[in-house]
């Protein structure tokens, strides 16, 4: 792998830095606690009230905890693992490293965008930074002729390709309901709006995550070369952020909100997601 020592310490600083911040977003508890807010569209939002969560709503704040866990008990040892897998020269190893980076891109970049403002806002920036030059610079190292070979003459690519474009539509129309109704009414904005100022997880997802799942998908399924670098590497990010989903879910849950379907849908997408992913990656030689 080429620039290790650049990567080395730029995921040494996501694993000291992210272990803060999640710790950070578990621990803290000063504030008042709950109470209601008025939005600036006149609804009523409960505000958390604790800790570097304590501006965001109530329901929000709970689950940007539960990813907090997600990133500490399996984010963190999922990227060092796939560094140490990559230092040895595996293509698994490093297809793994990347594909956590992903998630630790896509993670920060959201709570830069969505958190309220608080003491973590420049670790958020530095952690963005580091994971995306990090991203970067890992997706460069592959020899894309040689990672083609490595998944041998008939890689299984059916069932991966399948999932990242079919979970890409089946999201996309999730959002695009939630968008254009009350477009087409004249309400304008969505329930879920709430104290948001815009709709961040469905703007990005619509105009960059889900096109490129559907992309690493298509090219997969082609067995073009770039699919077998894009595709390996969307499935790991997806997996690990499916977990991230299923354990807000839980916490949604455990927190008296509604949680039909969403119970069935994110924990079974996750199931599907991570057999794909030994799928194709059992072939993987390296």
């Amino acid at each position: 792998m080429r620039h290790k020592g650049i990567i080395t310490t730029l995921v040494c600083v996501l694993v000291v830095l992210s272990g803060i911040a999640a710790a950070a977003g578990i621990f803290s508890d000063g504030g008042p606690g709950t109470y209601p807010h008025e939005t600036i569209r006149g609804g009523t939002v409960e505000i958390y009230g604790k800790g570097v969560y304590r501006h965001m709503p109530a329901e929000v704040a709970i689950q940007g905890i539960a990813q907090d866990w997600v990133t500490l008990l399996v984010g963190i040892p999922l990227l060092v693992l796939g560094l140490g897998w990559a230092w040895k020269g595996s293509l698994k190893g490093r297809l793994v490293l990347a594909g956590t980076l992903g998630y630790f891109l896509v993670t920060y970049l959201f709570y830069l965008m969505m958190a309220m403002y608080n003491a973590l806002f420049l670790v958020y920036v530095v952690l963005l930074g580091a994971s995306f030059f990090a991203l970067a610079l890992v997706l460069l190292s592959f020899d894309l002729d040689r990672l083609e070979l490595g998944f041998g003459r008939k890689p299984p690519v059916g069932l991966a390709g399948g999932f990242l474009i079919v979970n890409s539509v089946n999201i996309g129309l999730l959002w695009l309901s939630v968008v254009v109704p009350p477009l087409l009414d004249g309400s304008l904005y969505p329930k879920d709006l709430g104290h948001s100022t815009t709709l961040v997880v469905q703007g990005l997802d619509l105009a960059l995550l889900l096109p490129l799942s559907f992309l690493a998908g298509a090219l997969l399924l082609a067995r073009n070369r770039l699919g077998f670098l894009l595709g390996p590497v969307y499935l790991v990010f997806l997996c690990i952020l499916m977990g991230a989903l299923t354990a807000k879910v839980a916490a949604i849950g455990l927190g008296g909100g509604n949680i039909i379907p969403a119970v069935f849908l994110i924990p079974g997408t996750l199931l599907v997601g991570v057999a794909a992913c030994v799928r194709l990656f059992g072939s993987l030689e390296g």
